[in-house]
């Protein structure tokens, strides 16, 4: 009887050495699925991260190569002209005029006549650089900037200034696009420019610091500055992922 006690309770724990063990081969077997489920994810991650980090480097490179193309045309065309205009070009693609004693009058907004023949001989051989089929397609903004100097001397405070100064640098942008757009030569490239050329007044938020010091000269200047697409395309990868 106790022999029979025995080995009935054995048979019972051997019972449930078994059902143990069965259920930790179905646990193991369901780890070891996810396992594989979470590698599958993260391989399938892993190629569309290389495939877009491509796509960005390939429109980086793109960017690069057509930003100095533009910047290399543009300064065989205008290298010798920029000393006497009072202007600079920087590799990113913007055109600085800073010598205000021939673009506008102190808290004025009507263009001189010395500007005026600036922007005579400047604006067509411009637009007939970034029209070209090179460049055309390419070319989704061309902005017309207004910056100015942090002063304002009636202002009673740097909020009134800049105020004062963004209303100002605005209808600088707004009269000079206006005269461009005016141009009798313009015929062809007209609609085009209607399209792309933009006023932008941007007060005293971008100022020129010459070692750690507002330099309120060159600060007050008219730029022309480009756009890309190949800014939206990274813009456009970058939302996606």
């Amino acid at each position: 009887m106790a022999n029979d006690l025995e080995f009935q309770g054995n048979g019972s724990a051997l019972s449930r050495e078994l059902e143990t063990e069965e259920h930790w081969v179905a646990v193991s077997d369901l780890m070891g699925g996810l396992m594989m489920v979470f590698l599958l994810i993260a391989v399938i991650y892993m190629v569309q991260l290389e495939i877009e980090t491509r796509k960005i480097k390939d429109v980086a490179l793109l960017y690069d190569r057509l930003r100095t193309q533009l910047y290399e045309d543009l300064y065989d065309e205008f290298q010798d002209d920029l000393p006497r205009w009072g202007a600079e070009l920087n590799r990113d693609l913007s055109l600085r005029f800073f010598n205000t004693e021939v673009l506008f009058a102190r808290g004025d907004d009507k263009i001189k006549p010395a500007f005026r023949d600036i922007l005579n001989d400047f604006f067509p051989r411009y637009v007939k650089i970034i029209t070209s089929d090179k460049y055309r397609d390419d070319i989704i903004e061309v902005r017309i900037e207004g910056h100015t100097s942090s002063d304002w001397g009636t202002a009673t405070n740097t909020d009134g200034a800049y105020i004062k100064n963004m209303a100002l640098s605005q209808a600088r942008t707004r009269t000079t696009l206006a005269y461009l757009l005016d141009l009798d030569w313009l015929n062809g490239n007209k609609q085009w420019l209607k399209e792309h050329l933009t006023a932008n007044g941007l007060s005293s938020s971008k100022l020129i610091i010459t070692e750690g010091v507002e330099d309120g000269i060159r600060s007050r200047r008219v730029e022309f500055r480009l756009r890309t697409d190949a800014e939206s395309r990274i813009a456009e990868i970058l939302k996606e992922f």
